[in-house]
């Protein structure tokens, strides 16, 4: 697959070529685009995948397309046929900032391909409760995008929630579900929105550590790092106790 960054783009097949793995799309808002598939696309309709037999013209489709940097064209690597507008929300983490075009680069938690698309005065950007503005949005922070509805692609977002950057600090309490001493790792269900989080520790730092093990319940303030969460102090609540034979 080519690593080149997606573009989720809607529109009507207006011409198609089996024998040459192509077709046009007419891009809803205007425009065509010329679109290069092979075996390694993905096809569906209604959520089952399927055969290029389903790609005719006329057929409303959604497309996620790669440039294809070794033929200098475009390479379809999912196409949607008589959907809907997919989800208009992502999660992900930022990888790269361009600000001279006011463009942002996601990395999406669900597929791990990367998403370009656009910022502009409109866009709302928000830390939490607090507003935020476009140099708030840092390399490695994630975030929850919400794109524009009226636009039938991913190319502008209407709304950035940046829910961690570098340098920010977690407060997490729960209970220890794994635990790796040697490598200073634990997992943790966190009690405030049920999720589960890994976090880093050196038992140096934080000698509580040491009394750890998988069921206890514990209250950590960890830091994030962009790739990692890292524990400044931890504290354990309630030692888990196994029961006796």
């Amino acid at each position: 697959m080519p690593q080149t960054p997606t573009t989720l783009v809607g529109g009507t097949i207006s011409s198609i070529d089996r024998m040459r793995n192509h077709m046009t799309v007419q891009v809803f808002g205007g425009g065509h685009w010329s679109v290069n598939f092979d075996e390694r696309t993905h096809i569906f309709r209604n959520g089952a995948e399927t055969t290029q037999l389903a790609l005719k013209k006329g057929e409303r489709v959604y497309v996620d397309t790669q440039l294809d940097n070794n033929r200098h064209d475009i390479f379809a690597r999912n196409i949607r046929v008589g959907v809907a507008a997919p989800p208009a929300d992502a999660d992900g983490q930022i990888v790269e900032v361009d600000s001279k075009h006011n463009e942002l680069t996601l990395r999406d938690n669900i597929n791990s391909v990367p998403v370009r698309f656009a910022v502009d005065q409109d866009t709302r950007i928000s830390s939490g409760q607090t507003p935020g503005a476009f140099k708030d949005v840092k390399p490695g922070a994630l975030v929850h995008v919400r794109f524009a509805a009226e636009r039938p692609n991913r190319g502008l977002a209407r709304e950035i929630n940046i829910l961690a950057s570098p340098g920010s600090t977690f407060t997490f309490a729960g209970v220890v579900t794994y635990l790796d001493v040697h490598r200073g790792l634990l997992a943790l269900q966190n009690a405030s929105d049920d999720r589960n989080y890994e976090i880093h520790f050196v038992s140096t730092s934080v000698p509580e550590s040491r009394r750890l093990i998988v069921g206890s319940e514990v209250r950590i303030v960890a830091s994030f790092e962009g790739h990692q969460y890292t524990a400044q102090t931890l504290d354990i609540t309630k030692a888990f106790k196994p029961m006796k034979k």
